[in-house]
């Protein structure tokens, strides 16, 4: 808010949280909001929306909404006034679908609208970075709109768009996970560079080794409790599959070639990337629908893996809404790249003689407000199946089952996200007439 703060016109800019057209039409409303509040200001309505998934699933909620006089059908009454909101449907894995439904039409709606924006100055930028009061007032609608739809045919169409989804996202999630620890091990090295190395060098070479020993102790767990000797041959192969590719990805970060065009890369990303494969591949066996290969298969093992994976979702949408990497080869993969040399010429000196950053997109745009809508709608899908455990309901939600493509689709995704990860290794080496520094 620091242009409105200029001409003390206060007033003004708290307006633009309402919408208002005169202040979205004059000058203090592009920087009413600079890129990283709107971010967060997005993310903040998906965690919403998240939360109140989260409140709807828990066990007896419907129970409690029935106690309410003259709200459930079937609950407590109030003489003269009739119960008209089925419970049955505004709690359970039924709540979680619509509600995530009204979640990625939202924000694929905006994905849509704020294709190919440039800079703030296109009248579309006004759109994202105002009118908040009206935006929520959409996404109520929306999502007041998606509990009347019907049973049947959406439960399993939309089933399968949360599987679609949430491959996406997963990839999504661990680029974000490469960039954090790129950005990780680039800081800890110039801390280095600048004085008491010791001390950054072994705190690099602890926490990688921390990392490593978690994965390697995954591998060994795996192969106790979710393969047989005589059996669950497809676990076998995830296992090692993975174990091997994680070996790979970690040799081919330390080869002097890689370590010439990216200084900055090391073991540090590989075995973060390794750790979160593991998880990958926990999650994935725990949806084999075979009880002699999962032994966690309707158990209270899902619970903690639920929670992993929301506390990973939490941390790559929030990360999302901040971040400005100076990774081009990952900045490449999440649309970001063009206004890089922008975000980061862009700066100005304080009294106090220290460096600021300050939110210019009248050039151009800090970051794709499209692809970013995109990350948060199939955020929202990927929620969707989180929350339910990935289990397939039936068309009346009247058994749930666990499926193979849901293994098949973590699996698979957990290969093309480090399929990718080696790419951003090996991307300045086959490309060396491509500037990646």
């Amino acid at each position: 808010m620091g242009a409105c703060l200029a001409i003390g016109s206060l007033a003004s800019c708290a307006s633009c949280l309402c919408g208002s057209a005169s202040c979205l039409l004059s000058s203090c409303c592009p920087s009413a909001f600079n890129s990283t509040i709107t971010r967060l200001a997005f993310s903040f309505l998906l965690l919403l929306g998240t939360l109140v998934s989260i409140i709807m699933i828990l066990p007896g909620m419907e129970d409690h909404l029935k106690q309410i006089p003259g709200f459930c059908l079937g609950g407590s009454s109030i003489p003269g006034i009739e119960n008209t909101v089925n419970c049955d449907i505004v709690v359970g894995y039924k709540s979680v679908y619509r509600m995530c439904f009204a979640m990625a039409c939202f924000f694929f709606l905006f994905s849509i609208i704020m294709l190919r924006v440039r800079s703030s100055k296109d009248p579309r930028g006004a759109i994202q970075n105002g009118f908040w009061f009206f935006k929520f007032l959409i996404l109520v609608g929306i999502t007041v709109g998606a509990f009347f739809i019907p049973d049947g045919i959406f439960n399993t169409v939309w089933y399968y768009f949360g599987m679609v989804g949430s491959f996406f996202f997963i990839v999504v999630q661990l680029i974000l996970l490469v960039d954090f620890a790129h950005s990780w091990n680039q800081s800890w090295l110039q801390k280095a560079e600048e004085g008491n190395s010791k001390f950054w060098y072994a705190a690099l070479l602890t926490f990688t080794a921390i990392f490593y020993a978690l994965a390697f102790s995954c591998v060994v767990v795996f192969y106790v409790y979710y393969t047989k000797p005589d059996d669950c041959t497809e676990h076998k192969v995830f296992i090692s599959l993975n174990f091997i590719f994680c070996i790979i990805v970690s040799v081919v970060s330390i080869l002097p070639k890689v370590q010439d065009a990216q200084p900055s890369s090391g073991l540090l990303q590989a075995s973060f990337i390794s750790l979160y494969t593991m998880y990958i591949t926990w999650s994935a066996m725990s949806n084999n629908p075979n009880r002699n290969c999962n032994p966690s298969l309707l158990s209270l093992v899902t619970d903690p893996l639920g929670v992993v994976g929301l506390v990973l979702f939490l941390a790559c949408t929030l990360y999302a809404s901040i971040r400005s990497s100076n990774n081009t080869a990952v900045n490449k993969l999440m649309r970001t790249e063009e206004a890089q040399g922008l975000t980061s010429d862009s700066s100005e000196t304080g009294e106090d003689g220290e460096h600021r950053a300050v939110d210019n997109e009248e050039e151009a745009v800090t970051y794709s407000y499209s692809f970013f809508h995109l990350s948060l709608c199939l955020a929202s899908l990927y929620i969707m199946m989180t929350l339910t455990n990935w289990y397939m309901p039936d068309a009346a939600y009247e058994t749930i089952t666990s499926t193979m493509p849901s293994v098949w689709v973590k699996i698979a995704s957990s290969w093309f996200g480090l399929a990718i990860f080696l790419w951003t290794l090996i991307a300045p080496v086959i490309l060396s007439d491509r500037d990646f520094s």
